[in-house]
Order: C-alpha cells, then structure tokens, then sequence
C-alpha cells in the first residue's frame, strides 16, 4: 500500500467537496497494489476513482435504446447472417452465423434468440455456451488444426460489441493458443514445477482464504479476483463446457453483476484447454471464465487507456464488496 498527497488550491475546495465528499480524502489517498507474482497481472486499486467526474453526454434510456435496435440483421439471422462454412448450430435459444469481418481464419457468433443481451436466464446462458462448443467442434471438422477454441462475450458498445443485439463470439485458431492463454498455461506449469502444486487450486486456496470465493456448484470454483484486468471481475474454474454445472454457475454470476450490483455491460472470455491433444502440456489446466464489468454505457470516457494497456490495471471498486454483494444476491 501507497500513499498519494497532494495541496489543493482554495478556489478548487468546493468542486473537491461537491464531487469527492471531503477534501481530506483528496489530500492523502489510499492506493493498493496488487501483482500475480506467477502471472505478472497487476492491480492499482484506488477507490476515489470511482468519484471522478465524467463526460456522459444525453441521459441514456438503456431499456429504449435496445428496443430502437429491434429489427437488425441478428433479429433474422438465417436471413441477414453468412454461415460457417460447415453450416449452422442450432441451440434452443440461439444459433451461430460466420463473422463478416474475422479475428481469425475461423470466427463466428453465436446469435441470441433474444434482442435484449441483458434479457438472459441460467438456462439460456448454458444454450449460448453449448451452442458456441458445438461450433468449436464443427470447426475442428472442418480444420483438424483448429484445435484451439475460444468463446467470448461483449455485452453492448461499453465492452465492445459493434451490434446491440445480444450474442457471443467463438474463434478456433491453429498452431498454439492465442497468446495470452498460452502465457496462463506456461506460467501454471512453472508454478507446478517449482512449488509441486496446481496452481488454479492454489489461486483459489488464496482467494477463499481472504474471504474472496463466491458460492458455486460442486466442481466449480469461483472468485472475485485480487488483481482485476477491470472493474469487478469473477474467474470461475471448471472441469469442462461440458460440464453444465460450470454454464449454470457462469449465468448465476452473470445474474448477481447485472441485477445485484447494477452492471450494464461486461465482458465475458472463455479459456478452453485445446479439444483434441496437442503437442504441448496442458495437464491441470481447467475451463477458466473471466467476467469483467465495463462501466456505465452512457459514459463518453473509455475505462481503458494507456495505463491498462501498458502497464498495470487501474481499478475502483473493492474486490472484498464485491464478492459480499454478490454471495448476497
């Protein structure tokens, strides 16, 4: 822990004490670092972020926005979407297109039934998961060497998503992981290696220790995280996408950040072992699901700028309430 200080001027003492509470927490701040020492993931936490003023522009009506996108070419997918070259899944409560403008050789989405991204239940999330897995397998059908899945989600403009819509996004890319997967699976390996022990079991070991873990079905562990990539974020480990226990668990999550704490958008990203054997030694590595909120949707200020990029995180909100509010909910 640090300590940031710094002398306001007397003209400034009425906007400090309108936007921040007082001017004695302006004065001398409270800043906690935190860094992964087997991931190198870091984190500056720093409540009084929270309270900075932003540019947001119009009052946003969320629920109308969403509705005055009705109508889109997801509203009509078989219609207004390409397919994958190796056709179509079809889930109960979604189906899969192919990405018009690709991240990679192999790049979908998985169309929600529902126009709303927010209008989600447990039993809908475990179809958008399924779905996605299915399309993964089709894509390894089709390119043996398309082992390597990968599922994300990004829930309105905030996080990303181009089309309001709601849908989630599968890529399958060849030759290794991409890189910051691939970073995650050597890094757990040097652990087991020099400490004899998993380190995903550790992780959560620590977590749950400092009172960090969340209820989860059996086999699925789950965590606010001490060193955020943003705001808010859950990691969940499972055996398998298989496993529905793990789908449920994710929409559960997903269910306590969006109607218990009020977030609005997020971003959701799927670690996936590859589907078949690889050269490479993946033994210990289990699905982790990372959940990130992304701030207010009516803000003109991005939440990510150089800091994120280039050096470490910087976060507001407390990962302690967090995991309070949503074993809570």
């Amino acid at each position: 822990m640090t300590k940031g200080r710094l002398e306001l001027t007397e003209e400034m003492r009425p906007f400090v004490e309108r936007s921040f509470g007082s001017v004695e927490v302006v004065r001398e701040q409270r800043i906690v670092k935190v860094t992964n020492r087997v991931t190198l993931e870091g984190t500056l936490f720093n409540e009084l972020r929270a309270s900075r003023p932003m540019q947001t522009g119009v009052d946003l009506d969320l629920g109308r926005e969403i509705s005055a996108t009705k109508g889109d070419a997801f509203c009509r997918p078989l219609e207004g979407t390409p397919s994958d070259v190796f056709g179509r899944v079809r889930g109960e409560h979604s189906v899969t297109a192919s990405n018009i403008a690709k991240y990679d050789g192999f790049h979908g989405v998985v169309v929600f039934d529902d126009h709303d991204p927010l209008d989600f239940t447990p039993e809908k999330v475990s179809d958008y998961v399924s779905v996605g897995l299915e399309w993964g397998k089709r894509a390894l059908e089709a390119d043996a060497e398309a082992k390597y899945f990968f599922l994300m989600w990004n829930c309105l403009w905030r996080a990303g998503g181009s089309i309001v819509h709601g849908h989630a996004q599968a890529t399958a890319t060849r030759g290794m992981h991409y890189p910051k997967v691939e970073h995650l699976r050597r890094s757990a390996l040097s652990y087991e290696s020099e400490h004899g022990s998993n380190y995903f079991d550790d992780l959560y070991r620590v977590h749950d220790a400092l009172g960090l873990s969340i209820p989860a079905p059996e086999g699925v562990r789950a965590f606010a995280s001490l060193a955020p990539v943003k705001e808010k974020e859950i990691i969940l480990v499972g055996r398998s996408l298989e496993d529905e226990a793990l789908r449920l668990a994710v929409a559960r999550v997903l269910e306590g950040l969006t109607k218990g704490l009020g977030v609005r958008s997020f971003n959701a990203a799927f670690y996936v072992p590859p589907l078949v054997p690889a050269e490479e030694d993946w033994s210990g590595f289990p699905v982790v699901v990372r959940l990130v909120a992304r701030g207010d949707p009516a803000s003109r200020t991005s939440d990510i700028g150089a800091m994120e990029l280039y050096a470490a995180s910087v976060v507001a909100s407390d990962p302690f309430r967090v995991a309070e509010a949503l074993r809570d909910s």
